[in-house]
């Protein structure tokens, strides 16, 4: 794609000042908003825009994922978040994100056999595991395993190669679990487990998470497909913050696995892929609390307490958050099956349930649009799986791994992409001259 395939019209810039007038091309994208360019705005009338947090600018083309966060639309290549949830699989899901198109019976063979022979991780990292305190956040050991395989990969890393960046998103997206696993494996002191490949991309990592060698381990189906829908709805989610910084730090031509390293650092903090960890200790504190639901819900509704209802409402999606309707049926799939044994998480999803109600159906979060959303539910069933609380943004890590590589294979495959290098507003001291000690 070029600016000129894309170019439909252009508008017209009056600098106030000086009465000097310039045209901006006006981009038309197949679905969305029409998008003004401005890369000459500088060069004709020396202006920068200003947009903190980038809201309404546009880094990229991309033809990965569409959303409507006002009509609560997402959809991967076209295809519905709802119809992928429903007939596909993660595997294949992963397919149509770095390829375009849902694959053929041979292709889906071939690229299951693809992944499934890259799941193994090289005996020396074995050791750098064993570098880490027992007490590292998973989180911590992924950004370093995931960088440290740049240094095992040395043949293929040729960035500007379509066959190499392939082969670097087979073995990203096969490994991903295996790291995951091996995180939580090393943080309880227990053996690491080799990953399975009779069994599907869901069932090994639960496998690898929870079987022991001293006893044969069988995977839930319905605890495998739970875990394979959340996967799938967190596969990409257009130009979020880790995406983001995946573009930012892949358009330097570094190699994949620091892109991605760089994009599980981002995907760590707890306003991104940590809320709904956020979740989970909203609920314990309200239950530790002894108060009754009713108390938290006024508190989150005047705006002096800094109390929030974690896990409802989005910043993009101004409707309900297509992915929670998805994953709230899996939800209380999960909690009517009675997987959750533990009494204290049993109570923290009771909690849960009464909240999600009042949300429902109370007009002040009805009105505002704050229904819940996939992080409230995908913490639920992660704390009824029994993957505890500092995996649960591994897990998201694990998912969004495939949108990452997606979005870093198309931008390198673009022969436009130029280094990222934000401008600013700059707004420090003016040039002034230095003085000596004696004359401050």
């Amino acid at each position: 794609m070029s600016k000129k395939d894309a170019t439909t019209n252009t508008v017209t810039i009056t600098d106030n000042r000086t009465g000097k007038q310039i045209e901006l091309d006006l981009l038309k994208p197949t679905c969305g908003p029409m998008t003004i360019d401005v890369t000459s705005l500088y060069k004709q009338l020396g202006y920068f825009t200003y947009d903190p947090g980038f809201m309404s600018t546009a880094s990229c083309w991309s033809k990965i994922t569409y959303l409507d966060g006002d009509k609560g639309v997402l959809e991967y290549r076209g295809y519905p978040i709802e119809q992928l949830a429903e007939k596909s699989t993660f595997l294949e899901t992963c397919y149509l994100l770095l390829h375009g198109d849902l694959p053929k019976k041979d292709e889906m063979e071939k690229f299951e056999y693809d992944i499934k022979h890259h799941t193994m991780l090289h005996e020396q990292l074995l050791r750098f595991y064993s570098g880490f305190r027992r007490d590292s956040h998973p989180m911590a050991i992924m950004v370093g395993v995931v960088a440290a395989l740049s240094a095992f990969y040395h043949d293929d890393e040729d960035i500007h190669d379509p066959q190499d960046r392939m082969n670097a998103a087979h073995r990203l997206i096969a490994k991903m679990p295996t790291i995951a696993a091996w995180s939580y494996r090393y943080a309880m002191g227990m053996p690491f487990i080799y990953p399975d490949n009779s069994l599907d991309f869901s069932e090994n990592f639960l496998h690898m998470m929870f079987s022991t060698p001293c006893e044969k381990y069988k995977v839930d189906p319905l605890l495998a497909k739970a875990l394979d829908i959340i996967l799938i709805l967190h596969a990409d989610h257009e130009q979020n913050a880790s995406t983001s910084t995946v573009r930012l730090a892949g358009s330097s031509q570094a190699n994949p696995f620091a892109v991605l390293a760089s994009g599980i650092a981002s995907l760590w903090g707890p306003a991104h892929g940590g809320a709904n960890e956020a979740v989970i200790r909203m609920l314990t504190e309200i239950n530790d609390s002894g108060k009754p639901l009713s108390d938290f819900i006024d508190r989150a509704k005047d705006k002096k307490d800094r109390f929030r209802l974690m896990g409802f409402g989005h910043r993009v999606y101004k409707n309900y958050d297509p992915r929670a309707k998805i994953i709230r049926k899996i939800c209380h799939q999960m909690l009517e099956s009675g997987q959750c044994t533990d009494p204290k998480h049993q109570k923290l999803l009771d909690t849960a349930m009464e909240l999600e109600k009042i949300a429902r159906e109370d007009d002040y979060f009805v009105s505002r649009n704050l229904y819940p959303n996939v992080d409230f539910y995908s913490g639920i069933i992660f704390l009824g799986m029994g993957i505890p609380l500092n995996m649960f943004t591994v897990l998201f890590a694990v998912g969004r791994s495939v949108g990452w590589v997606a979005q870093w294979n198309e931008m390198m495959a673009d022969p436009q992409t130029k280094i990222g290098r934000p401008r600013q507003l700059f707004t420090g001291e003016a040039t002034r001259e230095y003085q000596e000690f004696e004359e401050r």
